[in-house]
């Protein structure tokens, strides 16, 4: 199970800027088997992905792409999902403007017809607490563009940490998801009034039987992601994968 915990890049968005290589080396030390690609430097080089990806035999767990992107460069995203050897494309965030009933039926349209374009390529969403603050057709926003039905080509990266800030069980909330999940987003929350990021298992999320069931139902990854750090991100990262180490013995 180990070679399926992959660091999510946004946590070390700051350190990307000092150098892509170097980094992906240290999460390789470190044990990772995978890296989510997202929040690179401005200008990024490819190639350079790429390649640090190669020297350090770590598997490109997908990429984070904007709907922007999606809608404005589609072919060099499939491209660029090629070149890094993945077939999973989420989107990662939605401004304003999508987070009302109309909006989420436009993104549910917009991200369809994105699947559609792509054949052979999965397209997930990623979500965050605020999908739960809308409600269409009796339930909230997340749900609906989850649906886990033959019509609907979007997949589901769900996010622990944001699924408990919305004040819902993790692991009841991802059963609907069997087999539509291939990567699901791992972080911790702190067991105090700020409700704040905190290492896996550092915190209050019961993530042994959330890992059992993606073990059970068709999760490929386990992409752990701390958008704020109160210690060194790398160091942080360290702690998340030692913990998830530790709980993977006792599946």
């Amino acid at each position: 199970m180990e070679q399926k915990f992959a660091a999510q890049l946004f946590t070390l968005r700051e350190e990307l800027k000092t150098g892509i290589r170097p980094i992906f080396k240290k999460l390789k030390e470190q044990g990772w088997a995978g890296v989510q690609i997202s929040a690179l430097p401005q200008g990024y080089d490819q190639n350079e992905v790429a390649q640090a990806l190669k020297e350090n035999d770590l598997k490109a767990v997908g990429m984070h792409i904007g709907l922007d992107r999606l809608e404005s460069d589609l072919d060099g995203v499939l491209k660029e999902a090629d070149l890094y050897g993945t077939k999973d494309i989420i989107c990662p965030f939605i401004s304003e403007e999508y987070r009302t009933e109309q909006g989420y039926q436009t993104l549910k349209e917009k991200l369809n017809d994105i699947a559609q374009k792509a054949p052979g390529y999965r397209i997930s969403y990623h979500n965050h607490a605020f999908e739960f603050e809308t409600t269409i057709n009796k339930q909230d926003a997340l749900t609906y563009l989850l649906d886990p039905s033959e019509d609907n080509q979007i997949l589901a990266e769900i996010d622990v940490y944001w699924v408990k800030k919305a004040g819902l069980n993790p692991t009841t909330f991802i059963e609907p998801y069997a087999n539509r999940m291939p990567i699901i987003h791992l972080k911790d929350m702190t067991n105090d009034e700020r409700q704040t990021f905190a290492e896996v298992g550092e915190g209050v999320i019961d993530f042994l039987p959330i890992l059992k069931w993606g073990e059970a139902n068709g999760v490929e990854w386990y992409a752990v992601e701390q958008d704020v750090c109160e210690r060194p991100p790398l160091d942080c990262l360290q702690t998340s994968l030692e913990n998830l180490k530790n709980l993977a013995k006792q599946l």
